[in-house]
């Protein structure tokens, strides 16, 4: 496709190349040696990544309720991808960590992104694909008060 059609709207090129990045990735998992993992697991994990969190919180951060939330971590937790521990502050209270698996899971997953960023350099040249990041970062965090936002599946 050598000639641009600009009337295609950006927001469809988005979702193609996301859906085409989830499933890249979803494809190539089995091979580093997870075949179990659901698409969800992947908000729940960048979630809890650099801090525990509360079911109540990833309940909101999904869109769904404490139960479904809680349904999800248990179905996590007994895979080996996060842990259950008990609150510093309030013993009553648990919360959600990344388990071993699960780090190994996020090395697993940036390392994939690594490889099909490098297919679309093979396209359209490392420099364009930099370019990307940078602008697409730059109007995120324009619209966000200054930072990158947490990501959530659509409502």
């Amino acid at each position: 496709m050598n000639d641009i059609d600009k009337s295609v709207p950006l927001a469809r090129l988005l979702a193609i190349a996301y859906r085409q990045m989830i499933d890249g990735l979803h494809a190539r998992l089995p091979a580093a040696g997870f075949t179990d993992v659901r698409p969800s697991y992947g908000f729940v994990l960048l979630a809890v990544r650099d801090r525990p969190t509360t079911i109540v919180d990833l309940a909101r951060l999904l869109g769904v309720s404490k139960q479904a939330a809680s349904k999800l971590v248990g179905a996590m937790d007994g895979a080996g991808y996060v842990q259950r521990t008990t609150d510093t502050s309030d013993a009553r209270a648990k919360n959600i960590e990344l388990a071993s698996r699960g780090v190994e899971l996020l090395k697993a997953v940036e390392a994939i992104y690594d490889q099909l960023e490098s297919e679309w350099a093979v396209t359209i040249g490392e420099p364009s694909v930099e370019r990307m990041r940078r602008d697409l970062s730059r109007v995120l965090v324009a619209a966000h008060d200054g930072r990158l936002p947490d990501i959530r599946p659509a409502p």
